[in-house]
């Protein structure tokens, strides 16, 4: 019985290689085809990143300010109606103050998710909503 159970053991450590082996072979193809650098489009807000000041490095580091962040986001993602722009959007927590940041798919979007922020800090005053429409 030892036997058989060592075989199977070996067998399934094989099996296991050579699959593990066929995935590295095969993701190379997923990635951008270099004959083509236009196959892969780039983000839609990378330009307007470039000479921001309210960026992630920004994000207070007091409890209160990550606990905040974490209550927004989780608000958002837990939200199945959100576009996936609506759920990456930045989240900068300073002093209780939130900026948010980034592109969204609809002005509804935008609304939603600046009063998702308020409700978090207790006030929109406290929200600076700088989310941008995506062009459709």
């Amino acid at each position: 019985m030892l036997d058989l159970t060592r075989k199977y053991r070996l067998s399934a450590l094989a099996v296991s290689l050579l699959v593990g082996t066929s995935f590295t072979y095969a993701m190379p193809a997923i990635h951008q085809d270099p004959a083509n650098p236009q196959s892969t489009q780039a983000p839609d807000n990378s330009a307007q990143n470039k000479g921001q000041t309210d960026t992630a490095e920004k994000q207070g580091s007091s409890p209160e300010d990550r606990e905040i962040a974490r209550k927004i986001r989780k608000s958002i993602v837990d939200d199945k109606s959100m576009s996936t722009y609506a759920k990456n959007v930045k989240i900068i927590v300073r002093g209780g103050a939130v900026t948010l940041m980034g592109p969204v798919n609809s002005d509804d979007e935008k609304k939603q998710i600046g009063d998702l922020a308020a409700q978090a800090v207790n006030g929109a005053d406290k929200v600076t909503n700088q989310l941008t429409v995506k062009p459709s």
